[in-house]
């Protein structure tokens, strides 16, 4: 699935109230967090996520997330990035056509 501008704006848009539900840090990806981006993309489907490493690590860690979820990368602002992943059965973001 691909996000048109239109949609990711909307989507940028709605990042703004959230708090981040996830933190990568010196540890990096280990199974639990990569468990954790998982589950909350379940249940939120669009979720922030800080990073803390520095520019390039926090580029490999949103590359490995998009490819282990399947998500959509929203946007990535310093060390917060934000995910889009669609709930397969029960959607709770109408997005915009």
């Amino acid at each position: 699935m691909s996000l048109s501008n239109s949609q990711r704006k909307y989507l940028r848009g709605l990042t703004h109230d959230l708090a981040p539900v996830v933190t990568v840090a010196d540890k990096g990806l280990t199974d639990n967090v990569r468990a954790e981006i998982v589950q909350a993309l379940d249940h939120h489907e669009l979720i922030k996520v800080k990073l803390r490493g520095d520019r390039a690590q926090r580029d490999d860690w949103n590359a490995e997330i998009v490819r282990l979820s399947g998500a959509e990368a929203v946007h990535q602002i310093g060390q917060v990035a934000c995910y889009y992943l669609r709930h397969p059965k029960k959607p709770q973001i109408v997005l915009p056509t």
